[in-house]
């Protein structure tokens, strides 16, 4: 990964890539359901996807990938099914961290921490620290994120340094408001892909995503597989991105 994980050029060839890919990545449940499996069969079979994804994905030589990975709306699910989520996340950081940092990959942590078991906050704390200063990958893992509670964490972060005296009321402006979220200096996601069929963003990256192109692919997330994210690929390729205006651009 560590070679391949270089900045695209605006063609690879003769294909126009993305910079940024955002997944939702859903339809675990739903997977294993269709085979007669518990539900926690499907969330396993949904990390091997992850390990999947992240090499496609920096194979094609896009530098951005970030995975919803749970909602702060997950929380109404029943409590066995987190603790299995939960369980989930703990072996791969175990198994994955020091593999990831070894090719170079960059993980960055967004969504709120409360709620979030400390043992956890601990592990994501380590993996941001350890991999900080790597460069070949960026892997941005939404975790107990909201993209509404994004946004007001912001506006009072925002407030907070009016009141600090650090910045004025006058000055925040979308920009600067933009460095307040949780994925400041991290580029926009050109492409929204969400898996299993349905097609909504479900309070994801909501002002990140103004201007990207969504794709809705009818696999369910286990199954993604080099395929579908050509598929996607290939569909956002055949876009026109006008971001408002009258030609297209890049």
């Amino acid at each position: 990964m560590r070679e391949e994980a270089k900045t695209p050029a605006p063609e690879v060839a003769g294909r126009r890539l993305p910079r940024h890919i955002a997944i939702i990545m859903d339809g675990n449940g739903r997977w294993a359901a269709e085979r007669g499996m518990a539900r926690a069969l499907g969330h396993k079979a949904g990390v091997e996807a992850v390990r999947r994804c992240v090499r496609m994905v920096a194979k094609r030589g896009i530098p951005y990938l970030t995975l919803f990975s749970f909602s702060s709306e997950n929380w109404i699910r029943p409590q066995s099914e987190i603790a299995d989520l939960f369980s989930l996340l703990r072996r791969f950081i175990r198994k994955d961290l020091a593999e990831l940092h070894q090719e170079g990959v960059r993980i960055r942590i967004i969504g709120r921490r409360d709620k979030v078991p400390d043992d956890i906050v601990r592990m994501l704390d380590e993996a941001e620290a350890l991999t900080r200063d790597n460069t070949a990958f960026n892997l941005i893992i939404a975790f107990n994120y909201g993209g509404r509670a994004e946004i007001a964490d912001a506006a009072r972060r925002a407030a907070q340094a009016v009141e600090r005296g650090e910045i004025s009321s006058k000055d925040i402006d979308e920009a600067r408001l933009e460095g307040f979220l949780d994925t400041a200096g991290v580029p926009d996601p050109d492409l929204l892909l969400r898996t299993s069929g349905e097609a909504r963003i479900s309070n994801f990256l909501l002002w990140q995503c103004a201007y990207s192109e969504f794709v809705f692919l009818p696999v369910y997330w286990p199954d993604f597989d080099e395929k579908a994210l050509d598929d996607a690929l290939n569909e956002y390729a055949a876009r026109d991105r006008r971001f408002g205006g009258v030609e297209a651009r890049a």
